[in-house]
């Protein structure tokens, strides 16, 4: 058998020859010399005169604040995360913008991503909405969600999507303004040959991938559906709703982003299931079962995402990344437990629907899936354990 170090985790698989991103990715280009658009678009990145993006930025800010009157200038999206923290410095200490911050809450808030929510808003001093799906809404979408998109996390897919827009028309605020431009790094679009502009619909396409009306079921009716219903364009078009992600404008680095937000304004890191980076969804308890169900459906996980991203920085090299894919992406997450208590689901039954969800190209292969050490399990299993036991108190 061929020794399989430094090699892909699936040799029938393309795979970017740059970066560590599969063929399975979806929306994944590769061009003819097997390179894939997020890299491409990594490339284009560096020959962008970001002097004069940050020009048109400008004046897009400079228009909002002119025609709000006394009003907010805009609304920003934020969870607590290392993006929307960096968003709220770069607005109101750079840019001197007055905006209205708006959360919607996935309510899997981590002990730590409610710290870093909470201390943004002490720290940038901004107003601030927040809507928080019930329990027992949540548990039954996150079931629904298994079987409609193969993924637990379609209530805030829609969610993010919907109740800033809800807000936006309500208060008449008609600039969003969002942080990582998708060009960034999912490979569906780049910064200078292939754009996707923000509107209505753009989670719906990007993540949610099912409107509300087709999640309904027996245990979930439309006036279930009210938190994650879009406005109607109509009402949108009233207010003149639009809006832009600040990556498109300014030179983007998480990594150096976060690490200007953790020193400077003491936003806090944590671990996270399925990765060796502790920043990205540190908000969520739940990214981990988010990560597994891509593995599961596409071959990789975030272990994947984020070392791609590091190759394409040049802080691995491609061996590297696929190490790092192979020791994390596989890794049954904790989170899973209380996942399976708060849907009813066995874990065969998960795996059954997960196995519907799979993509043909990956075939019937009995995909390796790892259980940690005592030593990995620390870190998470004691707040999953504390949520099992709360959930157990609770009518679901």
């Amino acid at each position: 058998m061929n020794d399989q170090k430094n090699t892909p985790p699936f040799q029938h698989l393309q795979y970017c020859v740059r970066c560590c991103i599969p063929e399975t990715q979806e929306g994944v280009d590769f061009d003819e010399m097997g390179i894939c658009q997020a890299c491409r678009s990594s490339e284009e990145k560096m020959h962008i005169n970001w002097a004069e993006r940050e020009k048109d930025l400008r004046v897009i800010l400079e228009d909002a604040k002119a025609k709000s009157g006394d009003n907010y200038d805009c609304i920003i999206p934020i969870s607590g995360g290392k993006d929307s923290t960096f968003q709220l410095h770069v607005l109101t200490k750079v840019y001197g913008m007055k905006p209205l911050a708006v959360t919607f809450s996935h309510n899997w808030f981590s002990g730590t991503g409610m710290y870093n929510l909470l201390n943004s808003l002490e720290k940038f001093n901004v107003d601030h909405i927040m809507f928080t799906p019930n329990r027992s809404l949540v548990n039954r979408t996150a079931r629904r969600s298994l079987e409609a998109i193969g993924d637990a996390c379609w209530h805030c897919h829609a969610g993010v999507g919907a109740f800033p827009l809800q807000v936006a028309v309500a208060y008449k605020i008609p600039l969003l303004i969002w942080g990582e431009s998708i060009s960034e790094s999912s490979g569906r679009a780049s910064y200078k040959c292939k754009r996707l502009q923000f509107d209505k619909d753009y989670f719906l396409s990007v993540s949610a991938k099912r409107k509300p009306e087709e999640m309904v079921c027996d245990y979930l009716t439309m006036k279930d559906m009210a938190p994650f219903k879009n406005p109607t364009p109509e009402e949108c078009l009233k207010v003149g709703v639009h809006g832009i992600h600040l990556g498109d404008y300014i030179f983007w680095d998480d990594e150096r982003q976060m690490e200007f937000v953790r020193d400077n304004y003491a936003w806090k890191e944590t671990n996270i299931d399925g990765t060796y980076k502790r920043y990205k969804s540190a908000e969520c308890i739940m990214p981990g079962v988010h990560d597994f169900t891509c593995y599961l459906k596409r071959g990789y996980g975030r272990g994947t995402f984020h070392a791609s991203v590091d190759v394409r920085a040049g802080l691995l090299t491609r061996e590297e990344g696929f190490e790092l894919a192979k020791k994390h992406d596989s890794l049954r997450p904790d989170a899973l437990d209380y996942y399976l208590k708060i849907t009813g689901l066995t874990e065969d039954e998960f795996h059954k629907i997960m196995e519907g969800h799979r993509l043909k190209k990956l075939g019937k292969i009995a995909m390796p899936i790892n259980f940690k050490s005592k030593e990995q399990r620390k870190s998470i299993k004691p707040f999953v354990e504390e949520l099992i036991e709360k959930t157990n108190k609770e009518n679901l």
